[in-house]
């Protein structure tokens, strides 16, 4: 051997981790890595990264190092290089309620900067991106569109729902059972037996809650094998998956197969059809426009709405329903959803996928139940659906120029609601008010300053609705935020309210006891002033001080874009 040829690895040339592994100059680089047990076979295959959020403070994340160490050993065993590395989390069940919520929306944005940070400056060949808690989901699909390395999204699965006086229950219950405690509809002795059974091990919260959404939608857009998003946590079948996730990540390097392949206007179409099917998180559309923004795809809050008014809402899962992820899982997952959807031309089956193939013919390669064998009590027929429009809704108007968000949880959705409003400057104010217990029916409470620069990081709010819920107001009285709502809110909650209070939104201009009008069928959120008197209000309106001065917080107040933009802090990528 010259050499020369002594320190040539040989590796394609279009792999980028040739910068650190070919050649003698970078015999220091080598080095590095031989101290960390790579061999020369390692060093002459594809280097896949492995981002991993798992920690110690949430349920979502706990067992993600077992799932990072299944997507290793398929990368491993595939002939592949597998480097691990770290990523941020923050539970958002634990933040709930507090000030530290505010962290929330901008983990999303870290975890897909340090994902970025990494692969640039280790100079990866491909990815696969291991994800558990809300905001990993859309932190790590914005990273492999951004970096647009071959990649594979692994989700980590969600929990088990657990077990109180004879049926299933999950977070979401707890949450509501401090509502049903404050008006005295709940002991103290029954609330504290819930808190002890709802949560029974590892995973992400159970209903069709954000991160289920969005695991979801990472099938349906094409970032995910189908089948891989509903395999509980804890259950052997996730480990197979994340195995199966490394493996496919070597063929998708191997193949030069990468997201900008496979992401496209119809893959966002059809991640919004499963979206409004399912009945999923209000989350999933400032996620997917944020994806959208990364991915150079044509994307506006309003195709949301088109889209859900030709979708029917075909299951029935928390928080409208009583089922969870699990039930979904056992009759075959979410490609069920999609064959249904695509049987009914309501699905682009000639999308690309992750796999090389497309939406229908991955379809055809899963082992699936004929449709019907599945007996399933909370999954419905597209011809016979729960409803006749996805759970969506856009809604416009004086009061929300840019639109505002609603997901419809209730069996009737042709509400109007008209009342005056109790306007609270933040969330605690908001709170503090329910707990009394004199919220009553008719009530329209706003809850401003929460968007993504007043914040900053519009805070959710299950735990005001689900007061508010557990006192059994959940679909008489509104409430109005240019914040977001959980995935596990229920009633006639609408969020994202767009311009924000923060910028001189409509929103921001409210007195109490302006009369508010909500209508549904029309998708409209009006308040009864004039223009001439917004516009009164508006040359009297002062910008707040930002919230902090230092800080990571205060850094988003001012990045952060609109919610009808995403919130996005990055400007979006032209890709080569």
């Amino acid at each position: 051997m010259s050499d020369s040829g002594r320190f040539d690895q040989g590796k394609p040339e279009r792999l980028q981790s040739r910068d650190v592994t070919e050649g003698a100059e970078r015999a220091p680089h080598r080095s590095m890595f031989r101290a960390m047990g790579f061999d020369d076979e390692d060093l002459a295959s594809p280097m896949i990264g492995v981002p991993n959020p798992a920690a110690d403070i949430t349920p979502c994340n706990v067992h993600l190092d077992d799932v990072a160490a299944s997507a290793i050993e398929g990368v491993d065993e595939a002939g592949g290089m597998p480097i691990e590395f770290g990523t941020i989390t923050i539970s958002d069940a634990i933040s709930m309620g507090t000030e530290g919520m505010k962290a929330s929306l901008i983990s999303r944005e870290v975890i897909a900067d340090s994902v970025e940070l990494v692969a640039f400056g280790e100079r990866m060949d491909g990815l696969v991106t291991v994800a558990g808690c809300d905001k990993n989901l859309p932190g790590m699909m914005i990273a492999a569109i951004r970096t647009d390395l071959p990649s594979v999204f692994c989700y980590g699965g969600s929990i088990m729902p657990g077990q109180h006086d004879g049926r299933d229950v999950t977070i979401v219950q707890v949450f509501e059972g401090v509502g049903a405690y404050a008006t005295g509809e709940m002991s103290g002795e029954e609330l504290d037996e819930l808190e002890r059974n709802a949560c029974p091990g590892a995973g992400s919260c159970g209903g069709m809650f954000t991160a289920n959404t969005m695991a979801s939608i990472s099938e349906a857009i094409g970032l995910a094998p189908l089948g891989s998003a509903s395999a509980p946590a804890e259950d052997d079948e996730r480990y197979e998956v994340a195995r199966r996730a490394g493996e496919l990540a070597l063929e998708c390097v191997e193949e030069d197969r990468r997201p900008s392949d496979i992401i496209s206007r119809k893959s966002f179409e059809n991640a919004i059809a499963v979206q409004t099917a399912i009945g999923g998180s209000t989350n999933g559309v400032l996620h997917l426009l944020a994806m959208a923004r990364e991915a150079g795809v044509d994307l506006e809050i309003g195709d949301f709405d088109e889209i859900s008014k030709r979708t029917p809402k075909i299951a029935d899962l928390q928080p409208g329903g009583s089922r969870v992820m699990n039930d979904l899982h056992e009759i075959g997952g979410v490609p069920i959803v999609i064959r249904r959807l695509l049987e009914a031309g309501l699905i682009h089956g000639d999308a690309m996928t992750v796999t090389g193939r497309t939406v229908a013919e991955e379809l055809e390669t899963l082992d699936l139940p004929p449709d019907e064998e599945i007996e399933a009590d909370f999954l419905y027929t597209v011809e016979e659906p729960k409803e006749t429009e996805g759970a969506i809704r856009i809604l416009t108007g004086n009061l929300a120029p840019e639109g505002a968000v609603l997901k419809v949880t209730a069996e009737d959705d042709d509400i109007v609601h008209e009342g005056p409003v109790r306007v609270f400057e933040d969330e605690e104010k908001a709170m503090a008010y329910v707990q009394t217990g004199e919220v009553d029916t008719g009530d329209v409470l706003v809850v401003r300053g929460e968007g993504p620069r007043g914040g900053p990081g519009m805070r959710e709010m299950l735990g005001v609705t689900s007061a508010v819920a557990g006192q059994g107001h959940a679909e008489d009285v509104a409430l109005i935020t240019d914040g977001r709502f959980s995935g596990g809110s229920r009633g006639l909650v609408i969020g994202h309210v767009a311009p924000e209070a923060y910028v001189g939104g409509p929103i921001g201009l409210l007195e109490d006891g302006d009369v508010i009008r909500i209508d549904v069928a029309e998708r409209t959120l009006e308040v009864d002033l004039s223009d001439e008197e917004l516009e009164a209000r508006l040359e009297a309106f002062e910008q707040p001080e930002p919230p902090y001065d230092s800080g990571v917080l205060a850094k988003y107040n001012r990045d952060f874009d609109s919610a009808s933009n995403g919130a996005v802090t990055n400007p979006g990528v032209k890709r080569d």
